[in-house]
């Protein structure tokens, strides 16, 4: 069984965090359950305004709007990018019910350019209860993401290993 959990190390500390449900590895694919193995910028951050805050981080910050989504077809030109809804291919919502987007990091994962299934909507986001292993994302304890944002700004990245 590959492990499901992992810790965040920033500003000297560690944070507990959840990653994908089939682990790390060097080779993503779309919809494997696999957080990507490698070290990635940190591009900006999305937050819904109306639940929480804006977060304090020197990182670009823009608020989800109700039509947000992130397209995760890979044969749409529009593959691993921020879209609006409705949209006519494969997209997630960044709107959620659930708080697990309340606040997002975009990673610099498979965007420069994106390669067609090479795997997209990589984030760091709120872990659910437990710790339940995510479809690829790394997953903080909410406090814990905004205390790390706080030590964020321009040139930082995440390192998975």
């Amino acid at each position: 069984m590959r492990p499901q959990r992992g810790l965040l190390r920033a500003g000297g500390k560690s944070y507990p965090c959840a990653i994908g449900r089939n682990g790390v590895h060097r080779q993503k694919h779309e919809g494997d359950g696999v957080t990507p193995m490698g070290a990635f910028a940190l591009r900006r951050v999305l937050y819904r305004a109306g639940r929480i805050p804006r977060p304090r981080t020197r990182l670009p910050v823009t608020p989800i709007g109700p039509r947000d989504g992130w397209c995760d077809a890979p044969d749409h030109p529009a593959y691993n990018r921020q879209i609006q809804f409705p949209f006519p291919a494969s997209a997630e919502r960044l709107n959620r019910a659930d708080p697990l987007y309340d606040i997002v990091v975009v990673l610099g994962h498979n965007d420069a350019p994106a390669v067609r299934g090479a795997g997209s909507a990589i984030f760091i986001h709120a872990a659910r209860p437990n710790f339940a292993p995510t479809a690829g994302c790394i997953a903080l304890r909410r406090a814990d993401l905004q205390e790390i944002l706080r030590l964020c700004g321009p040139g930082s990245k995440v390192v998975i290993a």
